[in-house]
């Protein structure tokens, strides 16, 4: 059995992907503002945390013990213009999908280093790769690849696997947050027609998490099918 911390773990994404963690036996503590959608999982440990409040992550740490896993899920996007971005969700947005999960990895990098073993999985985004109407939104995520190649680099020689998914839009409540014509441009590219199922891409981090080659190091998967070919 892994002991595994996924944020967000709680809603969309996060939570299909707490479910597999459970169904396969594994303990999952899941970090988020609010305890819902968890009761019924086994093996599920909740603790309540913003993660906004980066500079009490590495206290936070400290209270869960040994970890295998890291898996960096949370994630917000605002629908505002890069002219009339406000300073405050510019700012939450930034601590949220790019300074927690490089202070989570700082803070658990060096248990695994010294252990020799560990995976993390950071969840960007296509939006990282190609841009988005949410400029912010869109190098949080570039960001949060770039810091997965470069963590890759660092703890990959000790025995710590790092890895990313980008996924393209998803059947999340985020969706809603898409303008229909955007939604309906992008599915006329996707080969299957719709959009990935938050199981589809809960499976994908399982497998990075758990199952994938230790040979995939420092790897970003598009997530996208044929909707953003690169």
């Amino acid at each position: 059995m892994k002991r595994i911390l996924i944020t967000g773990g709680n809603k969309g994404i996060g939570l299909e992907t707490t479910k597999i963690l459970s169904e396969r036996g594994h303990h999952t503590i899941v970090v988020a503002r609010e305890n819902v959608n968890l009761e019924n999982i086994k093996n599920c440990q909740f603790i309540g945390y913003d993660l906004r409040n980066v500079s009490g992550i590495k206290a936070l740490v400290t209270t869960l013990g040994e970890l295998d896993v890291l898996i960096n899920n949370s994630g917000i996007m605002h629908a505002c213009s890069f002219d009339n971005y406000p300073t405050q969700l510019k700012e939450d947005l930034l601590r949220i999908n790019l300074e927690a999960p490089i202070e989570l990895i700082t803070c658990l990098s060096k248990q695994m280093t010294d252990r020799k073993s560990g995976r993390i999985v950071n969840v960007a985004s296509v939006a990282g790769q190609i841009g988005h109407p949410d400029v912010w939104y869109a190098i949080s995520k570039a960001g949060l690849i770039n810091a997965t190649k470069s963590f890759a680099k660092l703890v990959g020689p000790h025995g710590v696997i790092v890895n990313a998914i980008a996924p393209g839009p998803v059947e999340t409540d985020m969706l809603n947050t898409i303008p229909v014509a955007r939604k309906e441009a992008v599915l006329r590219t996707v080969y299957s027609g719709r959009f990935a199922t938050a199981k589809e891409i809960a499976d994908t981090i399982v497998w990075l998490a758990l199952d994938s080659p230790e040979y995939i190091n420092g790897t970003c998967i598009d997530l996208n099918n044929g909707s953003f070919p690169r």
